[in-house]
């Protein structure tokens, strides 16, 4: 989609993110030199990211390699087309079974590669708009950051838009989980408590940030350690439990 000059003011929440790139990332940085309230918005935007200790890389999916694997194993293999040898007793016996076995493979890793192109495209989309959806929350104008320590080790903050009626949330310090068993994060309600998501598995010590939606007045932070897969309502006691900023 091509980015019109007025509207390069709207990239500001995303480039902090590192979620803009090829030619409109150059066509941002050269509007960012001339433009002081995108660098000041930029700038401001940059520290509270580095708050929530936010990574913005895209990981490969986990299940890439599966999904790779399980196209080769049902990919018609096709013989290559019979061609004419001058001299077809000179030509080894082992040859045509060679050259099928490469034609079939270079068919399967063909059609695979096809297959996690798009797949990798529609998850790098995602995660675009995942982070675009991050920036909004971040810059807007109500957004107030929080940070408490656990009861388990490790920190948990968390930036509020009220307006947006949503949260991001991220974790430094938290002690790893055995496979069986994951951090769960909840929207704690007078009334009852809804689930908000997993954590996603930390990177050097932090867990990258989790969007949640669907914020109401009353509402608290938890986190709780659920069976993995996560619950529909909590079956342990919260590791911590925030009240957010106003």
């Amino acid at each position: 989609m091509r980015i019109l000059h007025h509207d390069l003011h709207i990239l500001t929440g995303a480039y902090a993110l590192d979620a803009v790139d090829g030619p409109e990332r150059d066509r941002f940085e050269h509007h960012l030199s001339r433009c002081r309230p995108c660098d000041l918005e930029v700038r401001g935007l940059a520290q509270t990211t580095t708050g929530l200790a936010m990574a913005a890389a895209i990981a490969p999916p986990p299940q890439l390699r599966e999904r790779v694997l399980a196209a080769i194993a049902v990919t018609r293999q096709a013989p290559p087309a019979a061609e004419h040898h001058p001299d077809p007793a000179a030509r080894p016996s082992w040859l045509p079974r060679l050259a099928t076995g490469v034609a079939a493979a270079s068919l399967a890793v063909a059609v695979a590669l096809g297959l996690v192109q798009r797949s990798t495209q529609h998850d790098l989309d995602q995660a675009r708009a995942q982070n675009q959806a991050i920036a909004a929350v971040l810059t807007a104008p109500d957004a107030r950051i929080a940070t408490q320590a656990t009861t388990d080790g490790g920190t948990a903050t968390v930036v509020v838009s009220r307006a947006e009626q949503k949260i991001v949330f991220t974790t430094a310090g938290l002690p790893p989980l055995p496979a069986s068993q994951v951090y769960e994060l909840w929207l704690m309600g007078p009334r009852h408590n809804r689930p908000a998501g997993l954590l996603p598995a930390p990177s050097a010590g932090k867990t990258p940030p989790l969007l949640a939606s669907g914020l109401v007045p009353g509402d608290r932070i938890g986190v709780t350690i659920e069976p993995a897969g996560g619950t529909s309502r909590p079956t342990s006691s919260p590791i911590v439990l925030m009240s957010l900023p106003a």
